[in-house]
C-alpha cells in the first residue's frame, strides 16, 4: 500500500503535457454548459443557506451543540430518503426531478424570509427549512449525477465529474463567503434574498437544458420496494462499489461534521467576526477547486479508487491539524490543504459508482451513496456533544483520528478499491447520438 501511495503521487506530479486540451473537454457538449451553471448555482445556494442558518442559530443560543442540530437536520432527509432518491432517478425524468427539487428549495427559502421579516424566527425555524431543503437534496443528488452519462456519455465522464466538482467546490468556497459578507454588511434576511435568485437562475439554466429521447427511465416496475432491494443487491455484490459506500459513511461520519463547529473555532478560539468566519468556512472549497481542477486535467485515470482513498485520508489529516491551530492564517492554510485532499474524496466518489455500475443501476448505486452520506447527521450529533462536554478541537481530534484508521482498514481490506475499474456493460444507445455530438 505505501508503494502505491508513492507511485499514485509521483503520477499526479509528473508533466502531462497532452493531457493539459482534456480539462474543460466536456463543455463541448451543449447540455454540459447549460447543467453546469445550474448546479453551480444550486449548490452555491446551498452552502449560503448552511451558513446563514449556522450563524442565526450561533447568534440566539451559543451552544455548539445547537449549531451542530442544522448539519444533522440538513443530512437527516439523506439517511431517511437517500435511497428512495435513487429509485426516483431511475424511474422518472431526472431533469424534471431535478427541477422539482429546487422549485421546493426555493420555496423553503422564500418561507424563511417571511419568517424573518414578520420578526417571528425562532432559532428552531431554522431546523425545519434545513430539513425540507435536505429532502430536497435527498432527491437532487442521485439524480444530479446519474443524468451526465445520459448528456454527454462514458468517455467523458470522468472529466465532467471533475469539472462539476469544481463547480461544487467553488460554491463551497464562494457560498459561505459571500454569506458572511452579507451578514455583516446587511442582515440574514438579505443573505436568505441573495440565496433565492441563485435558486431562480439555476432552475432558468435546468429548463433549459434538453434531455436525449430514451433516456427519462431506466426501469418500469412498478414496485418500488422491489426496485430498492435490487439496488442494494446490487451495491452489496460490487466490492468497488461496497467499498466506496463504507468510505463514504466513515467520511461523513467522522470528517464533514467538522464544518459544524468551523464558525464555533472562528469565535471562541480564534476571535473573529461573520466575515473571516465566512472566509474561514469556505477555504477548502479553494483547495478543491485546485485538486479538481488537477483530475479533470488527466485524460486517462487508471486508478480512480486510489485518489479516493489517499485523498480521503489527506482530508483527514489536514483536518486534525485544523483542531491544533490557534492562529487564523494557519487555520486558513491548513482547511486550503484539506480541502486539497478531499477533491480526490469528493470528485471520485460518484465517478467510481457510474463507471462501475450498469446503467439501469446508476440512480440506485448513487442512491445508496446518499443513503452512506446520510452518516452526516449522526456525526453532527456526536461532533456536537463531545464540543459541549469537552470543546470544538477536541471532538475534531478524536473524530478525525478514528476517522483516519478505519478509513485505512477498508483500503486495506477490501483491495478491489486500489485496483483498475472494471467498466459496467455499454451503454444501450451508441456514441453518435446527437446528445453526445460537440455540437449538441
Amino acid at each position: 500500500m505505501h508503494d502505491e501511495i508513492f507511485m499514485s503521487y509521483r503520477s499526479l506530479l509528473r508533466p502531462h503535457p497532452p493531457s493539459m486540451p482534456h480539462t474543460f473537454d466536456a463543455f463541448r457538449h451543449r447540455s454540459f454548459r447549460l447543467l453546469w451553471p445550474a448546479n453551480f448555482f444550486g449548490y452555491i445556494s446551498r452552502w449560503m443557506q448552511m451558513t446563514l442558518l449556522v450563524w442565526f442559530v450561533l447568534e440566539i443560543t451559543e451552544s455548539p451543540f445547537y449549531v451542530a442540530l442544522v448539519g444533522f437536520f440538513g443530512m437527516a432527509p439523506l439517511l431517511l430518503f437517500g435511497a428512495f432518491g435513487g429509485v426516483l432517478a431511475d424511474r422518472l425524468n431526472k431533469l424534471k426531478l431535478l427541477l422539482t427539487t429546487q422549485v421546493i428549495n426555493l420555496l423553503a427559502s422564500v418561507g424563511m424570509i417571511a419568517l424573518l421579516l414578520s420578526g417571528h424566527a425562532e432559532f428552531w425555524h431554522a431546523y425545519v427549512m434545513v430539513f425540507i431543503t435536505g429532502l430536497g437534496w435527498a432527491f437532487d443528488m442521485p439524480a444530479r449525477r446519474s443524468i451526465l452519462p445520459d448528456l454527454i456519455g462514458r468517455e467523458g465522464l470522468t472529466n465532467a465529474m471533475a469539472l462539476d466538482s469544481v463547480g461544487m467546490h467553488s460554491s463551497r468556497m464562494l457560498g459561505p463567503t459571500v454569506a458572511g459578507a452579507l451578514i455583516a454588511v446587511v442582515d440574514v434576511t438579505g443573505g436568505f434574498v441573495a440565496v433565492c435568485a441563485c435558486m431562480v437562475i439555476a432552475i432558468g439554466f435546468l429548463a433549459a437544458v434538453n434531455m436525449p429521447p430514451g433516456r427519462e427511465a431506466a426501469i418500469t416496475s412498478a414496485n418500488i420496494f422491489k426496485n430498492l432491494a435490487e439496488g442494494f443487491a446490487y451495491v452489496r455484490g460490487n466490492r468497488v462499489i461496497l467499498a466506496t459506500i463504507i468510505i463514504t459513511v466513515f467520511m461523513n461520519l467522522l470528517l464533514f461534521p467538522y464544518m459544524q463547529m468551523v464558525p464555533v473555532i472562528s469565535t471562541q478560539t480564534l476571535g473573529v467576526g461573520p466575515g473571516l468566519m465566512g472566509l474561514l468556512m469556505g477555504a477548502d472549497g479553494l483547495g478543491a477547486i485546485m485538486g479538481s481542477i488537477t483530475i479533470a486535467s488527466i485524460g486517462n485515470m487508471k486508478y480512480h479508487g486510489r485518489v479516493y482513498l489517499y485523498g480521503s485520508l489527506a482530508g483527514l489529516v489536514m483536518c486534525f491539524v485544523f483542531a491544533l491551530t490557534q492562529n487564523y492564517n494557519v487555520a486558513l492554510v491548513v482547511l486550503i490543504l484539506l480541502g486539497l485532499g478531499t477533491a480526490g474524496f469528493g470528485t471520485m466518489q460518484a465517478t467510481i459508482v457510474v463507471l462501475s455500475a450498469k446503467p439501469e443501476m446508476r440512480g440506485r448505486a448513487l442512491g445508496v451513496i446518499s443513503l452512506a452520506i446520510g452518516a452526516g447527521p449522526i456525526g453532527a450529533l456526536i461532533i456536537g456533544a463531545i464540543a459541549d462536554v469537552a470543546s470544538p478541537a477536541t471532538a475534531i481530534m478524536i473524530l478525525t483520528s478514528i476517522g483516519f484508521v478505519t478509513v485505512g482498514l477498508v483500503g486495506i481490506a477490501m483491495p478491489q478499491l486500489r485496483g483498475q475499474i472494471v467498466r459496467s456493460e455499454p451503454e444501450r444507445t451508441e456514441t453518435t447520438h446527437p446528445a453526445l455530438q460537440s455540437a449538441d
